[in-house]
Order: structure tokens, then C-alpha cells, then sequence
């Protein structure tokens, strides 16, 4: 874990991205504000992290989850952002789980066609062995002629 808050600053280019959809068009930020904008930030996911930690050690637990996240919220009385957040993770749900069904009907579908193409190669194989039995066939009937 790093030593100080300082050393777990956000990047710059996020904290930028983020500042821009936050504010109106025309309206500039300097870089001292920038960087006071991303401590801020950074001190904020240290406070939350570390209210959530709370909440799970209470259910005996080594991983935080949304809900310990959403206790520390409103732990930390930022009720307002919860309805958000819960619509973000509703959202965020949504999306991997749409993700887990197209991978698992990608493989269904790779599964598909692996088996077609099995079959495929069994009924070749089997024509192969039918082609090579009939022209057997035929060679014994020549050399039966031949000998006749």
C-alpha cells in the first residue's frame, strides 16, 4: 500500500475528461485547480475504500462488494449518490451479463461447428473406406479375369 494519499492520485487525463463533462463548455480550469480537483478525488476513493473495507470486516469478509460500497455512501452521508450509483451498477450488470451470454453462444456456436465438422469428416472418411472397398472390388474381378 503506498505511504501517502499524494502517491494514489488519479491520472491526469481522467481527472480532465471528467472535469470537461462536468463543466459548460468555454469554462477553463487551471492546473492548480486540476490538481486540488484530483486529490480531492483521490482522498474521497481512499475514505470510501476504506469505509467499505469497514463493512465487510464486520460480515468477516476479504472482499468489498457493492453493497459495502453503497453502506459507506451513505455511511459517509452521501445519500444523494446512491439512487446513481445503483443505476450505474444496474447498467454495469446489464452489460456483463449480455457480454457472459454472447461468449457462451460463441462457444455453443464454435462447439456447432466443430461437431458438423466432425460429422463432416466421419462421413468422408466414410465414402473414402466405401470408394477403397468398391475399388478392391473391382481389382479382384481383374485379376480373377486375368487369370481365367
Amino acid at each position: 500500500m503506498a505511504e501517502r494519499p499524494e502517491d494514489l492520485n488519479l491520472p491526469n487525463a481522467v481527472i480532465t475528461r471528467i472535469i470537461k463533462e462536468a463543466l459548460p463548455d468555454g469554462v477553463n480550469v487551471s492546473k492548480e485547480a486540476r490538481r486540488a480537483i484530483s486529490q480531492a478525488a483521490s482522498v474521497f476513493v481512499l475514505y470510501a475504500t476504506s469505509c467499505a473495507n469497514n463493512f465487510a470486516m464486520k460480515a468477516k469478509r476479504k472482499t468489498l462488494n457493492a453493497g459495502d460500497v453503497m453502506s459507506a455512501m451513505e455511511e459517509m452521508e452521501f445519500e444523494r449518490f446512491l439512487q446513481p450509483l445503483r443505476e450505474a451498477l444496474e447498467a454495469y450488470k446489464k452489460g456483463q451479463k449480455g457480454k457472459k451470454e454472447a461468449s457462451e453462444q460463441k462457444r455453443k456456436d464454435k462447439e456447432k461447428k466443430n461437431d458438423t465438422d466432425e460429422n463432416d469428416k466421419s462421413r468422408d472418411e466414410e465414402e473414402d473406406e466405401h470408394m477403397d472397398d468398391e475399388q478392391e472390388g473391382e481389382n479382384e474381378g481383374e485379376e480373377e479375369d486375368v487369370e481365367n
